[in-house]
């Protein structure tokens, strides 16, 4: 089934250029646009999609608080950021409003893609860039973990280096030799082990066990 997407960003060329890249993406249905973070509020509640990718810098309401406020309101609506910024206010702002992607906004239609259809599968994927930003900004402000006093299985220490490495359930699940649903098992376990939320944390605490 198509993943069906509303697109909020501010300026009209870049909306309109959005719309008319995802269009010709497979399996990307566009069922709105928003021109500011208000309207793409709005537009969740009407049309219900599976992803919301929203710009950060926005009049009326900016894309935080819209990230926010879907993922308050509208829970099964997931939320990808495709913005110019990446710097360590953006993305730690808008992960913790509950956004599943960051990208920017020189990813190829590929990548912006692979993104929505990530998010839509409770996945996150993160810019090359943003996620050594958050690598950085974690390495400063937390203390190091022993991965032996972590309380994870070695399978499932392996499976968060393979997250940490960017692999998507299906890639790790061809790398370790096992079934997709046997990788979500083990996401799951370590997931709640370490309370995770998303692959976001996810990346920050494999590097604190040292194994990114």
């Amino acid at each position: 089934m198509s993943v069906r997407v509303v697109v909020a960003d501010d300026q009209t060329v870049v909306r309109d250029g959005l719309v008319t890249l995802l269009k010709l993406l497979p399996g990307i249905d566009v069922v709105a646009a928003a021109s500011d973070g208000q309207e793409a509020v709005h537009l969740v509640a009407e049309h219900d999609p599976d992803v919301l990718l929203v710009d950060l810098r926005m009049p009326t309401m900016d894309g935080v608080e819209a990230t926010r406020r879907v993922r308050a309101e509208h829970p099964r609506t997931e939320v990808v950021v495709l913005t110019t910024y990446s710097d360590d206010d953006s993305v730690l702002s808008a992960l913790r409003a509950g956004a599943r992607g960051f990208l920017t906004k020189d990813a190829d239609a590929e990548s912006i893609g692979r993104a929505l259809e990530a998010a839509a599968a409770g996945q996150s994927i993160l810019d090359a860039d943003v996620q050594r930003r958050l690598i950085e900004g974690t390495a400063a402000s937390s203390r190091p973990v022993a991965a032996s006093d972590s309380g994870l299985t070695p399978r499932e220490l392996e499976v968060l280096r393979l997250i940490a490495e960017g692999l998507s359930n299906t890639e790790i699940a061809r790398h370790l030799v096992v079934s997709e649903a046997t990788v979500k098992t083990h996401i799951n376990h370590l997931f709640a082990k370490a309370n995770l939320r998303d692959r976001a944390q996810a990346v920050a605490y494999a590097y604190r066990l040292g194994l990114a």
